[in-house]
């Protein structure tokens, strides 16, 4: 029969609190739970208990292992002191102790609640998610960039220009106010080139040399912080948490809205025109809407001062269901696995494009223009569905007091322009629409250019227990041209959560997918569907073998890539391979490959169920092409001719 739990209590310089414990439990299996009532300063190396406040008998918890409560003849109600030292303070920061194999980490390197010494031997576990507000002590030392990021951090991004000739009075080696360099957030260059917004890097000079000055010789403080909504956990008052609890530390401050004046991805570039025509045949050829996500890689783009761009190389279209005025995406299950293609070549997700297209009517392609000046650019549904998959690719940057900041993730919509035409247009959501969506304050509207904010309650009028909605404000511009502040408690326009962003083509194209003529995933609605034989034609497997370049060329494409993965008839290695010779069309791997067991199998696959040979001609067509008639035995003497019994 188990024993009944007792109450302790603890009293520290801090405060006391009481813990309920069984007896048999042991003294270290207390450790977390003492620790999560006392600062987070506390060195748990020197964490005492005593029976006394002063002149007792003093332990050290890592000296107390094996020690049950009931041996020490602990009772319901008894009293036990603690004592301990703080860690000393650096930079703001408290140094955290060295683990011994004896004395555990602190609860943050706990699982289930029980200590974990270093020397144990655990399963490897993911990381539990961190709370937005988790600061990181030194992001610059731990957090690991994307190696774009690390080139322009070192770039000084400075905008050179030539001798003034009537205002400079220096010489050829001088310098003045007219010709000396401008930083990479001057207004003047910006609007001198119609440059919209900031880029991220150039935004984020500015407000670094605005909080860290090395004059002054202060402490180092990252620029960048994530906007929070939401009410903090563990607030430092005391009182139970939220809804329970609530006060002005842990509650949200109120939001004022303003236009984002930076962007994190300046520009969206499509490798070939032909990557978009072929994603716009099934609007062509079933007249129902079309979403895609985009694959591809970031590079330095120049047009910008410290700015990026994204490269999208392919459109990979996920299982969904189209319709006239939408789409609605099925279960995606497959999509660890092309992200893992899309790795193995180079890419990565960088953003998502849908179609919103009407035909005209008149007969000649043109479209109607939906989205102008006075109607909208993206809606509050788009707004909301690109919010959410721009939380799920974070931005990792030293910069950051989080570790992250924003994200890299795009949205393109493909729709009429005002004469007629089909154009595309390109955004990115605010960090502010992110993390409003996040914290559920925000919900879209029936009307396109309004976005709505919650109310407190439920649905049945029952007060919200998961969301605390704060007051929201935007600025205007007034009938009169005043700016002035509204009270935007049901709704705000949605234009102060997007920003727009430039896209085009390169003018050499040099697509690393030059032969995208296989059959597009998931369009069996309008008649396309990827089969053996699809893939057969399109290796010429007719032939049993694939010939030098020819033969490189036909694997550069994205989609056979893909549904080459899943046949699963390639070997890791083989296809790691089969993705770099696709990516770079080297001829000499591309023969290494063709020597592959894996290749050899795959071949004799499609020879099979693929793409066959032309059969032999059968005595009818023999004689109607007045090739003579060959008797039944000829016949059959010429078909064992070549047959060996051996």
């Amino acid at each position: 029969m188990s024993s009944k739990p007792i109450l302790l209590r603890f009293e520290s310089r801090n405060g006391q609190f009481r813990l309920t414990v069984h007896p048999t439990d042991e003294f270290p299996a207390l450790l977390p739970q003492v620790l999560d009532n006392l600062p987070k300063s506390v060195d748990s190396r020197t964490l005492t208990l005593s029976n006394k406040p002063h002149a007792g008998e003093d332990r050290l918890f890592s000296s107390l292992k094996g020690v049950a409560i009931e041996r020490v003849g602990l009772k319901h109600g008894d009293k036990l002191y603690i004592k301990y030292t703080e860690l000393p303070q650096v930079n703001g920061h408290s140094v955290a102790p060295m683990a011994t194999p004896l004395q555990p980490h602190n609860s943050s390197n706990r699982l289930n609640g029980l200590p974990i010494a270093p020397a144990e031997d655990l399963p490897i576990t993911p990381l539990p998610q961190q709370p937005s507000t988790a600061t990181i002590k030194n992001p610059w030392e731990v957090v690991r960039q994307s190696p774009l990021d690390d080139r322009l951090d070192k770039k000084d991004g400075k905008i050179a220009r030539p001798r003034d000739q009537k205002m400079c009075k220096h010489g050829l080696k001088g310098m003045c106010d007219y010709c000396m360099p401008l930083e990479p957030f001057s207004p003047k260059h910006l609007e001198e080139r119609k440059i919209k917004h900031l880029s991220f890097h150039s935004h984020l000079r500015k407000i670094n040399s605005a909080r860290n000055k090395p004059e002054l010789k202060s402490s180092y403080m990252p620029p960048l912080s994530e906007p929070y909504y939401r009410v903090k956990r563990d607030c430092p008052s005391g009182h139970p948490q939220w809804p329970e609890g609530i006060c002005t530390k842990c509650q949200p401050s109120a939001i004022t809205l303003q236009p984002q004046p930076f962007r994190m991805v300046d520009h969206v570039e499509f490798a070939s025109p032909g990557i978009i025509d072929s994603f716009l045949n099934f609007w062509r050829k079933g007249g129902a809407q079309r979403i895609g996500y985009l694959y591809g890689h970031y590079e330095e783009y120049v047009e910008v001062p410290l700015g990026i761009k994204a490269v999208v190389e392919a459109i990979y279209e996920p299982p969904q269901i189209d319709e006239i005025d939408g789409c609605t995406l099925s279960s995606w299950e497959s999509e660890k696995e092309i992200d893992g293609v899309a790795y193995l070549c180079g890419l990565q997700k960088v953003g998502v494009i849908f179609t919103d297209l009407i035909d005209a009517g008149a007969g000649d392609g043109t479209v109607v223009c939906k989205r102008h000046m006075d109607s909208y650019y993206l809606s509050s549904l788009e707004v909301t569905f690109s919010a959410r998959l721009q939380a799920q690719f974070p931005k990792a940057t030293k910069w950051s007091d989080t570790g992250r900041f924003g994200s890299d993730f795009v949205t393109c919509v493909v729709s009429g322009d005002e004469d007629g035409g089909i154009a595309i247009s390109c955004f990115q959501v605010s960090n502010s629409a992110v993390e409003m969506v996040r914290a559920d304050l925000v919900e879209p509207s029936a009307d396109p250019t309004v976005m709505l904010v919650r109310k407190d309650d439920e649905e049945d009028g029952s007060e919200s227990r998961t969301r605390y909605i704060p007051e929201v404000f935007y600025r205007r511009i007034n009938e009169y041209g005043a700016s002035v502040q509204e009270n935007a408690k049901l709704s705000f326009p949605v234009e102060y959560l997007f920003v727009t962003l430039t896209h085009g083509f390169p003018k050499d194209t040099a697509a690393i997918f030059n032969a995208s003529d296989f059959p597009i995933e998931n369009r069996e609605t309008i008649g396309e569907g990827q089969e053996l034989r699809s893939v057969a034609k399109k290796l010429g497997v007719s032939s049993g073998k694939i010939e030098g370049e020819k033969g490189v060329r036909a694997v550069a494409d994205f989609h056979l890539l893909c549904f080459i993965h899943g046949m699963g008839v390639l070997s890791k290695e083989e296809e790691s391979l089969l993705c770099h010779v696709a990516r770079t069309h080297d001829v000499a791997e591309g023969f290494q490959l063709l020597n592959t067991s894996g290749w050899a199998t795959l071949l004799a696959i499609l020879q099979e169920s693929g793409e066959r040979p032309p059969k032999r001609p059968s005595p009818a067509s023999l004689a109607e092409e007045g090739g003579g008639y060959l008797d039944d035995s000829e016949q059959l003497a010429k078909r064992f001719k070549g047959t060996s019994l051996r």
